[in-house]
């Protein structure tokens, strides 16, 4: 079967070419997952517009990053393992351990990051049916229900990226590959 290629900024459908600009000008490079998904405008500024919108979330950055590794660990995504335990490993400069602790379903030593990642991954690999003490254990650990829903913002995010690597698996960069 016949997959997509990542796209450069001059292979890319007119629709996806600014946006491949403004990712190049961000990011330094143009991840092949943002390649890959510049093969339909509509996925890729679709996805750009979700993940824009979550940003102003009231989750901080770094909980963000939780939910988003958490989502690919639950979702056996290679690609976004790698590239969000970079993130929060090199960019963010979270402990190394609690990052291995998402990846192998350990427990957090950080008891509201741990609650955030089992919500996540209930919410997950349970298709949205979260048991009680599990939104309890989320709540008690200072997020609130509003957060529920912004968690699952997240998970529909990060499950777009997830799905398209398995329908059409991207190599991974070299600056992820580290955590692959």
């Amino acid at each position: 079967m016949k997959h997509l290629s990542p796209q450069t900024i001059e292979t890319a459908p007119e629709g996806s070419k600014e946006t491949l600009r403004n990712i190049q000008k961000g990011y330094g490079f143009i991840p092949n997952l943002m390649g890959t998904f510049a093969n339909s405008p509509s996925v890729l500024n679709g996805y750009l517009a979700m993940e824009g919108a979550w940003e102003k979330s009231s989750l901080s950055a770094k909980e963000r990053q939780f939910i988003l590794l958490a989502t690919s660990v639950q979702n056996h995504c290679n690609y976004c393992k790698a590239a969000h335990s970079t993130i929060l490993k090199s960019m963010m400069k979270v402990e190394a351990e609690l990052v291995s602790a998402v990846r192998d379903g350990s427990t957090l030593k950080d008891s509201k990051l741990n609650a955030l990642v089992n919500f996540t991954k209930e919410v997950v690999g349970e298709r949205g049916y979260v048991s009680e003490n599990t939104k309890s254990e989320f709540l008690k650990n200072g997020f609130n229900e509003v957060q529920m829903m912004e968690v699952i913002i997240g998970v529909a995010l990060k499950t777009v990226s997830n799905y398209i690597d398995h329908l059409n698996p991207v190599e991974i960069d070299g600056g992820f590959k580290d955590e692959a």
